[in-house]
Formats: C-alpha cells, structure tokens, sequence
C-alpha cells in the first residue's frame, strides 16, 4: 500500500470519449501508474469503448473510481497539480512536468493530477482547487494536446525523475537493444584484414606513386581500425574479400 501511495493519482475531469479514458489508462500503465479516478464521466460509467482502447490496460479501468466532482475526487490528497495551459484568473505557482515530478518524489502524502475535457480543459473551479498549475512548453501556433498525449507527459516525467533519484517503484527498464554486442575482434584478426586489403589492392596500383604509399597504407589502416570490428565482422569482410580474389563465375 505505501508503495501504491507514493504514485501520483490521475483525475479525468468531465471527460467525453470512452476511448480517451482507455487510451489514458494505457499511457498511465506504461509507466508504472495504475490509480485513475474519473469525475462525471459524459457518457456514464462504464463505458463500452474505453477497453478496446486501453490495449491491455484494462486493470486501470476496473478500479477506477467515479466522483462526482472534482473537489470530492481529491479530498484524499495534499498536492494537487492543474493542467491547464491559461491560469484562467487564478494565481498559482506554475511548473513543469518535470518539476511537478520532482515534487511529487520530494514530498510525502497523495498527489493527484487534474486532466480537464478534452473539449474545454478545466474550469476554474476545478483549478483553484490545485496547489500548483502544471504546464509544458509548447508550439504557440499549435497548443493541441490530446488527452492521453498530456497523461504519458506527465507519466513520463514522473518515471524519468523516479529513475534519476534511483528511487523508482516501478521497475521500469530501458529496452535492451536485440543485437548481441560482441567485443572488438583481437588485433592479430584485424591486422590480417588490413594485410588482405593491401594484398588485393597493391597489384592494382592503389597505392601509387610509391612517395604516397607510407600514407596511403596508414589512412587505410585508419578506416580499417576506427569501426572496431569484432570478429564476425572481421570475418564477414575476410570473405568478401576472398570472394573478390577469385575469378567470376559463370552464371549461364
């Protein structure tokens, strides 16, 4: 249970589409948050399009509880951040996704994140309930966030800090890359791709005139040295290079 309180909560405000409260738990559970609390859901509770839309997050949408107002969906919790990106004649600290994640690490007791409709955003009583006003740098010419873009902000920014000040709940982990990263081959294989590149190339005057050839051969030891082959690689162009010393075949 404290690990389950030390998440912010998200609160949907009056929200309108079943598949934006669906798409909003999936950007929740994809990084570690799981309490969702809806306030006078549009079309009703529960709503039919919400699970498809979830993708799998459907744990999010079976213990989400419905309130009818705002004030009644917080009264549980001591920080509480208004997303909005006007303060609507309201004076509060204003801060970033980044810095309401700070926060929400630095400080104990509940926090909850007020999300308004994705038509009009939050009303003004709905943001003086907030202790700050949460709001991220935008285009000015293009200030449209979607419901579920502005939730995985703000998730995102909670995991990113958690992970910073190694204190984490989720245990959220970066994807591996799907390549095995093998060492860089031993010096004996790499030397004896340079010597099979001169090899081929000497006899087809690559290296005239012969006042160049101390340089040429040092650049190409340089273009052959700085990828860091490891010997699969090594290997791989030895055998190109073999297939290029013999002579063509007939294909007819």
């Amino acid at each position: 249970m404290a690990e389950e309180a030390s998440k912010p909560i998200i609160v949907l405000v009056r929200p309108q589409l079943g598949e934006n409260i669906g798409k909003a738990a999936r950007a929740m559970l994809n990084f570690g948050l799981t309490e969702m609390r809806i306030v006078n859901p549009r079309d009703g509770w529960p709503n039919p399009s919400a699970g498809p839309a979830a993708a799998g997050a459907d744990f999010v949408l079976d213990q989400a509880k419905i309130y009818d107002t705002a004030a009644e969906a917080v009264a549980d919790c001591e920080h509480v951040y208004a997303t909005t990106v006007r303060k609507r004649g309201v004076t509060k600290p204003v801060v970033g996704a980044d810095g309401a994640a700070r926060l929400m690490h630095a400080n104990p007791g509940r926090h909850a994140v007020l999300f308004g409709r994705e038509a009009s955003g939050l009303e003004t009583e709905d943001v003086a309930l907030a202790r700050h006003i949460l709001t991220v740098p935008i285009n000015p010419e293009f200030g449209s966030l979607n419901l579920a873009q502005a939730v995985i902000l703000v998730a995102y920014e909670w995991s990113r800090i958690g992970r910073e000040l190694a204190e984490d709940p989720t245990g959220l982990v970066q994807p591996t890359a799907e390549e095995e990263t093998l060492p860089p081959a031993p010096q004996d294989e790499l030397e004896g791709l340079i010597g099979h590149f001169e090899k081929l190339l000497e006899p087809r005057g690559y290296f005239l005139p012969p006042s160049r050839r101390e340089a040429t051969a040092r650049t190409l030891r340089s273009v052959l040295t700085k990828p860091g082959w490891n010997h699969l690689e090594v290997r791989t162009l030895r055998g190109i290079l073999s297939t290029l010393e013999r002579e063509p075949r007939n294909l007819d």
